[in-house]
C-alpha cells in the first residue's frame, strides 16, 4: 500500500482540497433533513406560510452549495485518479523495462501487461472511491446518528442493532470475496496469455490447422474467468438484498416506533421524519462502505501483483558508469560459465577466447548448444555465473549498460519491427540520422531496391511486428537498423537464414566492404555465411570444441569437417579452405 499509494504525493494539496469540499457536502446533506423538519414544524403544523418561505430558502441555498461542492469534488477526485494511475503505469513501465531476460521470463509477459493495464484500473478506481465514498460515508454515518440522537434518543437505540447486524454481514462477505478476486486476476493473466500467443503464432496454428484446438484452449481460459466471475457477482450480489433488507425493515420499525411516540405528544412529526431521514442516511453510508469494501478486495489484489514488479530487482546490476575504453571493439571471455536460474546445468562452461578489433568471427554448431546465450552474455541481458567478460579491455560489469550497448549493432535471430514507417524503424539505431545514411543502410543491407519500388519509399507503413513484410524483408530492415547505428561491434544473431543464397553473398560482400575496422560476431546455420570468417568458433554442448580458421577447423576436427559437408561438397570446402 504505501509503496504504491506513494504516488499520490505529488496530489497533495488538491486531496486536501477534494476532502475539505466533501466535508462541506456532508454537512450540507445533513442539515438539510433538519430544514426540513423545521419547514413541518413551524410551517405547515404551525401554520404559518412565512416559516415555510424562510426554511424554504435555507433549503435552496444548501442545495447549492451541495451540488458545487459535490460537482468540484467529483472533477478533483476524477483527475488526481486519472494522474495517479499515469504516474503508476509509467513507473512500471520503466521499472520493467530494466528487467532483465530473466525477470520477463519469471514474471510472463502477458502478467506484466495485466499488471500495467488490468491492475492499475483497478487501484486507480479504489483511489477514486477513496476519495469520495470513503471520506463521506464515515462523515454521513457518524454525522446522521448525532442528528438522529438529537432528535430523539429513545429511537435512536435502533442503531445499537442495526450497525453491528450489517458490519457483521460486510464481514462476512469479505472473507468470502477475497480469494475470488484473486483467482480473477490470474485467470485474467491465462486468457491474455492464450490470445496473444493465438495472435501472434496465426500462421502457425492455419498452417497446422490447430484453429480448433486452440478454440478450445481460449475456451477453458474463457470459461475459468467466467466461472470465477459468476460466482464472485453471486456472493457480490447477496450483500446488497441483505443490506437493503435492513434498511427497509429499519424504516418500518422507526415509523411505528414514532407514530406511538408522536401520538404520546414526546415527539413532533417533522422530527420523525427528520430521524427517518438520518438513520436512512445511516444505513446508506454503511452501504457505501460496503460498495467500498466490494472494491478494496479486488484492488488489494492489484496492490499485491504490482508491488511484485516494484520488488522485483533485476538481475542485472547497471554500474552506470562510464568508464574509459582503451581498445573498442576487443572482445575476451575469461573462464565464463552461465547457467539459468534455478537449474543445476551449465548452458556455457569455462569459455575461453579473444576477439581483436576488426575480426569477423563466426560462431556455428548444433541447435540448442548455447550461441544465441554467448551473443545474450555479450550485451549483458544476462550475467554469467563464472568468470567474465571484457569488452574493450574492460569488464563489461564495470561500465553501464547504455555505453556497452552504445558500441553494439544487434540484428535478432527473430527480426522485430515497430509499429510505424520504415524510416522510423531503420532510424531506431540513430534517431539524428541523415536521410544519406538512412539510404547507405539500406543499401549495404540490401533493402535499398524493395524499399525503392514501394509508392511513399522510406515512408511506407509498417504494420505492427512488421506483418506486412516478408521474413526476408524484415531480416534486412533489421539489419539496416544495426548498420545505420556504426557501432564498433556487430552482433548478427542467425541473420541471414531468411534471404536467398544471392541475396546473402552480396550482403555478406556489402557488410565486409564497409565493416573494416568494425568487429563483427555471426551466428549462423549456413556453412557458406562463416567459410570467410577471421575465426570460426565451433560450439558443443556449451563448450568450444574447436576454434580457428575454417582451413584449420576442417583439417582438424571432425565433427566441423561433418557440418561442413553436409552442406557443401567437399570440392567446395577445400576450394574454399585455401
Amino acid at each position: 500500500m504505501k509503496k504504491v499509494f506513494s504516488y499520490l504525493k505529488p496530489y497533495t494539496f488538491l486531496i486536501i482540497l477534494c476532502v475539505l469540499l466533501t466535508f462541506g457536502q456532508a454537512m450540507l446533506d445533513l442539515y438539510l433533513p433538519d430544514l426540513m423538519s423545521d419547514i413541518i414544524n413551524y410551517g405547515i403544523v404551525g401554520q404559518s406560510i412565512d416559516e415555510v418561505y424562510k426554511y424554504g430558502g435555507y433549503m435552496m441555498l444548501a442545495t447549492v452549495g451541495f451540488i458545487i461542492c459535490a460537482a468540484l469534488a467529483t472533477f478533483i477526485a476524477a483527475r488526481v485518479s486519472s494522474g495517479f494511475g499515469r504516474r503508476l503505469r509509467n513507473a512500471i513501465y520503466s521499472k520493467v523495462s530494466k528487467f532483465s531476460l530473466a525477470e520477463y521470463n519469471k514474471l510472463s509477459t502477458s502478467s506484466l501487461i495485466t499488471r500495467t493495464t488490468n491492475d492499475v484500473t483497478q487501484v486507480q478506481q479504489l483511489s477514486l472511491m477513496s476519495m469520495r465514498m470513503m471520506i463521506r460515508a464515515p462523515l454521513m454515518c457518524i454525522g446522521s446518528m448525532i442528528m438522529a440522537l438529537s432528535k430523539n434518543k429513545e429511537l435512536s437505540i435502533l442503531f445499537v442493532v442495526v450497525i453491528p447486524l450489517l458490519l457483521l454481514s460486510i464481514t462476512l462477505f469479505i472473507k468470502k470475496i477475497v480469494p475470488l478476486f484473486t483467482s480473477l486476476q490470474k485467470c485474467t493473466d491465462k486468457i491474455n496469455q492464450v490470445i496473444r500467443e493465438k495472435l501472434t503464432g496465426v500462421r502457425v496454428i492455419r498452417a497446422f490447422g490447430t484453429q480448433k484446438y486452440e478454440a478450445e484452449r481460449y475456451d477453458k481460459a474463457n470459461k475459468d474467468i467466467y466461472e470465477v466471475s459468476i460466482s464472485a457477482a453471486y456472493k457480490m450480489s447477496i450483500l446488497s438484498p441483505i443490506i437493503m433488507m435492513i434498511i427497509n425493515i429499519s424504516s418500518i420499525v422507526i415509523v411505528w416506533a414514532g407514530a406511538h411516540l408522536i401520538d404520546a405528544g414526546s415527539m413532533q412529526i417533522g422530527d420523525m421524519l427528520a430521524f427517518i431521514q438520518y438513520a436512512i442516511q445511516v444505513l446508506f453510508s454503511i452501504l457505501g462502505v460496503a460498495m467500498i469494501f466490494m472494491i478494496i478486495p479486488r484492488a488489494m489484489v492489484s496492490v499485491k501483483r504490482i508491488n511484485e514488479v516494484f520488488e522485483t530487482e533485476s538481475t542485472i546490476k547497471d554500474n552506470e558508469k562510464i568508464v574509459e575504453i582503451t581498445n573498442p571493439g576487443e572482445i575476451e571471455f575469461i573462464n565464463a560459465s552461465f547457467k539459468y536460474q534455478d537449474s543445476d546445468i551449465d548452458v556455457l562452461s569455462d569459455m575461453n577466447f579473444k576477439i581483436s578489433k576488426g575480426e569477423t568471427i563466426a560462431i556455428i554448431g548444433a541447435t540448442g548448444c548455447g550461441k544465441s546465450t554467448l551473443l545474450n552474455l555479450i550485451m549483458r541481458f544476462f550475467d554469467v555465473t563464472k568468470g567474465e567478460i571484457k569488452v574493450g579491455g574492460v569488464n563489461i560489469k564495470n561500465m553501464s549498460l547504455k555505453q556497452l550497448r552504445d558500441m553494439i549493432g544487434y540484428v535478432p535471430q527473430k527480426a522485430v519491427l515497430f509499429s510505424g514507417t520504415i524510416e522510423s524503424n531503420i532510424k531506431y539505431g540513430k534517431q539524428d540520422a541523415t536521410y544519406e545514411e538512412m539510404v547507405e543502410a539500406a543499401k549495404i543491407s540490401q533493402s535499398f531496391d524493395f524499399i525503392d519500388a514501394l509508392d511513399d519509399k522510406f515512408l511506407a507503413p509498417v504494420a505492427q511486428g512488421g506483418t506486412n513484410f516478408s521474413g526476408g524483408q524484415k531480416q534486412r530492415l533489421s539489419i539496416a537498423r544495426a548498420i545505420i547505428k556504426k557501432p564498433q561491434i556487430y552482433i548478427f544473431d542467425d541473420s541471414f537464414s531468411a534471404l536467398d543464397y544471392e541475396t546473402d553473398k552480396k550482403l555478406r560482400e556489402a557488410l565486409n566492404k564497409n565493416m573494416k575496422d568494425a568487429t563483427v560476431i555471426i551466428v549462423a546455420q549456413r556453412v557458406s555465411t562463416v567459410l570467410n570468417a577471421d575465426k570460426i568458433l565451433f560450439i558443443d554442448d556449451g563448450k568450444i570444441i574447436a576454434q580457428g580458421t575454417h582451413e584449420e577447423l576442417y583439417n582438424s576436427c571432425e565433427e566441423y569437417r561433418n557440418v561442413v559437408l553436409s552442406q557443401i561438397t567437399e570440392e567446395e570446402a577445400m576450394q574454399n579452405g585455401k
